[in-house]
């Protein structure tokens, strides 16, 4: 089972090398593309040596449709640049998918620092709550389920919830018992708790049903080299 890593980034310079490198020594036939957003640092040359790099418009939306595009994997598995797969985690999403009435899934979450609040927020997601797949965990789809739902919404935020929301809906979604590593840099730039209010206000807006071009702003895609 082939499986296609598709990574957006915008100015990831300080994070692309490390996420490629753990995918690459991952078990398994595996392709991996990387749709860049306009990156004005050196995050595609730094990535060219690991990865397929596209270019695609902004957004994290759009960049990952359009590296499904490019896909020839059986499944899609949607990595952030600043998130690593758990040790074996292909293997594991290969064993998830040999059951013929599972179409999709997403990991758990960990961070790459140890706070209490991080380690709160960590363990809630060991919980079936489908409202809290957020893109951060690694969802992972097979191709025909992706194109029958037609992608991920272009939306500039909540495309994240609102795929895992109509994958779920369809049935033979699974939660898995391991972790992405994700970085804590917009908790540590911003302070953990207050990071954690902002995100659980756009959270309420989402499950509220709030536009999600009126509350774009409050969350920008804005990742930079610095950030790391």
């Amino acid at each position: 089972m082939r499986i296609s890593v598709i990574i957006p980034t915008l100015n990831e310079a300080n994070q692309i090398e490390r996420t490629l490198q753990a995918v690459r020594a991952q078990p398994g036939p595996t392709e991996i593309i990387v749709a860049d957003g306009g990156s004005t640092d050196d995050t595609m040359e730094r990535a060219q040596s690991h990865a397929q790099v596209i270019e695609a418009p902004r957004g994290r939306a759009r960049q990952m449709n359009r590296g499904a595009e490019e896909a020839s994997g059986e499944v899609y598995f949607f990595l952030h640049a600043d998130s690593r797969p758990p040790e074996q985690g292909l293997a594991a999403i290969r064993d998830t998918l040999s059951n013929p009435r599972v179409e999709a899934g997403a990991f758990r979450l960990s961070f790459d620092r140890n706070t209490p609040l991080l380690r709160f927020y960590s363990w809630c997601t060991q919980w079936p709550w489908i409202y809290i797949c957020f893109g951060d965990r690694g969802l992972f789809v097979r191709r025909h389920t992706f194109e029958l739902i037609g992608g991920y919404p272009d939306w500039p935020i909540f495309e994240d919830l609102e795929m895992a929301r109509r994958l779920h809906e369809r049935g033979g979604f699974r939660f898995m018992t391991q972790a992405v590593t994700t970085s804590a840099r917009r908790f540590e730039r911003v302070g953990a708790l207050r990071q954690q209010l902002r995100n659980a206000r756009l959270w309420l807006h989402y499950v509220t049903g709030t536009d999600p071009e009126s509350v774009a702003h409050l969350y920008p895609y804005e990742s930079s080299s610095s950030d790391a």
